[in-house]
């Protein structure tokens, strides 16, 4: 485990795929967001132990940077590492980073916003006091 998967209690293997390649021969830039949006489902589903249900309450995103820092190549092991670092009342704000595993170099960063979600109230609601203990638990060292 390197330094940097140290501060991360949330990993996430990815797979590329040939048709991720783009004509200069690594990942093409649009398909990053594909990689963060799939670990940050896994993070989500392990931490709150279960599948989200979509149609009850969920979590949407409100914001999202990516910063590119280094090409990734199809030969490449690649990981996402994922940490919620901030609760707010009705939303979270998560980082991301993408690191290669043999050099345990950053491939890209990001950094979301995700407001809770209700389909009843059709709008923003407070975030679930189970979600949020969930939360606490698995990061150990969130600000709130």
């Amino acid at each position: 485990m390197s330094d940097k998967e140290s501060l991360y209690f949330h990993t996430t293997p990815i797979q590329i795929r040939f048709n991720d390649i783009d004509i200069m021969a690594h990942v093409n830039n649009s398909v990053y967001q594909n990689y963060f949006d799939l670990a940050r489902l896994n993070y989500f589903e392990q931490v709150f132990d279960q599948k989200m249900n979509w149609n009850v309450n969920a979590l949407v995103l409100a914001k999202i940077t990516i910063e590119y820092l280094n090409p990734i190549f199809l030969d490449e092991e690649i990981v996402v590492l994922s940490k919620v670092y901030s609760l707010g009342n009705k939303s979270l704000t998560m980082k991301q980073e993408i690191m290669c595993v043999s050099t345990s170099e950053i491939k890209a960063k990001n950094e979301a916003v995700l407001v809770a979600f209700g389909t009843k109230e059709n709008g923003a609601i407070l975030l679930p006091d189970d979600w949020r203990s969930k939360i606490i638990k698995f990061e150990k060292d969130i600000s709130f």
